[in-house]
């Protein structure tokens, strides 16, 4: 009688240990699956032997290294002058529409890059309004005036500068906004000119939060396909795409793959080690606020231009060119093939958002509760695969994948007469974790920024009423995170929307998406039909960017 009550309690311990080990379980699992991509690509890469890569090198691996860093190069260098120009005119000066301008600066961020493509195509390629106007005034010929290629390197760098500089622009504002103007001032004191004080005081202090946001925007020119695919630039995206698809070269696809893998992972280790930097900048050690300088006459005229070009050029032409192309095409939003479209699209993004935030949810939560070496490494894989393209991560999965399928079939057909067929690679289930593996970093950074505000005082009160980590997650946690968790949701949604290369290789036969949709046609040349689902993507990529819109109207004030 007097070890009946000992059971129980018996019970209640072994209920904590082993609900954690359970979520260890689910978060190794996580990490396993976003590793599995880049371990095949280097596994698939060494297998194809020294004949694929000295063919590669001898035909067009220098050219993809040349075009992918001369592209890379211009990125940063345009970013990085809209992003932190932008941002010093909002923050530090003040002129004629500043608050508007220091929100709409963030509305390119809703317009993929190829969208943007597609768009000035239509208006600036040889049969577009623009030239077709010039030689009607002028009476020139084809041949008798020069004109910018928009379909080149610098045409495909002008569209991914125009959607990616508010990655740079939100960091950089984001520091100015904590920077004493303390050292600013005495610079100015001691006879410094406002661009001196600029350049050699308040640059360097937002370097790290800056540099964060110029890889971040490098990691995504690297990524991109469907403007460089359009563009007919050849870099190691669409070689990836063209040696999986065109050439039937798997040895190849797969090296190519790593080289970009390679890069892109030191792009990633760049940025963690500039995140680490940003750290200093912390607003509680601001001594004095900067107080903006007010501009007028030309000085307000011409930062209202600097600041108005990017989001005239970003956003709002794209978007009246868009709209006056798609009422001049035979689209139907509302026939049969397009609600199909639609429903495909909203359905994998649905579901990528549902399984992607849970994925981050169980690593999250496994670092709390059980902080280390294992956690932590976990999370870190679950990161890198922000920085690992589409078409990386789509190669990385198609190659054991195939081969289990093809496996599996094999044994099936000896053993019984029965073909299973593509069990895994045939589904959207595999699409579906290439897009974890693409996006549960961002779903990750916004989970951690709402973790950050539970106490962890709570979790012990929880644990003292006999809780369960799962039962603390489920009663405690995701109530108080419930902001976060729905931006995260909303985040990943938009980025699977406009996700291209990995739903380009991946997608089950006749599965097509929105985004799928507009490559296919624009590849045809049919612009006006391209612009039907391209405005679709822009309107619900909207969503996240109203949201940190929002957010920088909220940091105003503070």
């Amino acid at each position: 009688m007097t070890d009946a009550p000992s059971l129980p309690a018996a019970a209640r311990r072994r209920r904590p240990a082993e609900g954690l080990r359970a979520l260890g379980g689910v978060a190794l699992l996580v990490a396993l699956i976003c590793a599995l991509p880049m371990v095949a690509v280097v596994v698939a890469a060494l297998s194809g032997g020294t004949e694929t890569i000295s063919h590669l090198a001898a035909t067009v691996l220098g050219r993809y290294t040349a075009t992918t860093l001369w592209l890379v190069l211009l990125v940063s260098a345009g970013t990085f002058a809209l992003g932190v120009g932008a941002a010093w005119l909002v923050t530090m000066t003040r002129f004629p529409g500043v608050r508007v301008f220091e929100i709409a600066l963030v509305l390119p961020l809703a317009f993929p890059a190829y969208v943007l493509a597609y768009a000035y195509t239509h208006v600036l390629d040889h049969p577009g309004i623009v030239q077709t106007v010039l030689r009607d005034v002028t009476g020139w010929g084809p041949r008798d005036y020069w004109f910018p290629e928009i379909r080149s390197t610098g045409g495909a760098a002008a569209m991914l500068i125009l959607v990616l500089y508010p990655y740079v622009y939100l960091l950089a504002r984001a520091a100015f906004l904590q920077q004493s103007a303390t050292t600013f001032l005495a610079a100015r004191a001691l006879g410094a000119s406002a661009w001196s004080a600029f350049f050699k005081i308040s640059l360097p202090l937002a370097r790290p939060a800056i540099a964060a946001g110029v890889l971040l925007a490098v990691m995504e020119t690297i990524a991109d396909f469907g403007t460089v695919a359009y563009f007919g630039v050849q870099t190691f995206a669409t070689g990836i795409y063209t040696s999986w698809f065109s050439l039937a070269d798997r040895a190849g696809a797969a090296q190519l793959a790593l080289c970009l893998l390679s890069f892109a992972l030191l792009l990633a280790m760049l940025e963690r080690a500039q995140r680490g930097g940003a750290k200093y900048h912390d607003p509680s050690r601001r001594q004095q606020r900067m107080e903006p300088a007010q501009l007028t006459g030309l000085r307000a005229l011409l930062a209202a231009g600097l600041c108005g070009v990017p989001v005239l050029l970003g956003a709002v032409l794209p978007v009246v060119i868009l709209f006056s192309m798609g009422l001049g095409s035979e689209q139907d939003l509302l026939s049969p093939r397009y609600l199909g479209f639609i429903r495909n699209s909203l359905t994998l993004a649905s579901v990528a958002a549902v399984c992607t935030v849970g994925a981050a949810i169980t690593l999250g939560f496994f670092q709390r509760l059980s902080p280390g070496r294992l956690s932590h490494g976990a999370g870190y894989v679950a990161r890198l695969g922000y920085a690992v393209p589409g078409g990386v991560i789509a190669v990385g999965l198609l190659v054991p994948f195939a081969a289990f399928d093809n496996a599996l079939d094999a044994v099936m057909r000896a053993r019984f007469d029965v073909s299973t067929g593509l069990l895994i690679t045939g589904s959207i289930w595999l699409l579906v974790a290439a897009y974890m593996v693409r996006f549960l970093a961002a779903a990750l950074g916004a989970y951690e920024g709402g973790q950050a505000l539970v106490p962890s005082n709570m979790d012990a009160a929880a644990r003292s009423l006999g809780q369960t980590p799962t039962g603390t997650l489920r009663r405690v946690h995701l109530p108080i995170l419930a902001p976060s968790l729905l931006t995260a949701l909303l985040i990943v949604f938009v980025d699977v929307m406009k996700e291209l290369p990995a739903t380009l290789i991946m997608r089950p036969f006749n599965y097509d998406t929105l985004a799928v949709q507009a490559y296919r046609l624009a590849s045809d040349e049919r612009l006006e039909g391209a612009a039907v689902p391209s405005l679709v993507i822009v309107a619900i990529g909207l969503l996240p960017v109203i949201l940190i819109c929002r957010q920088v109207g909220r940091s105003r004030h503070r």
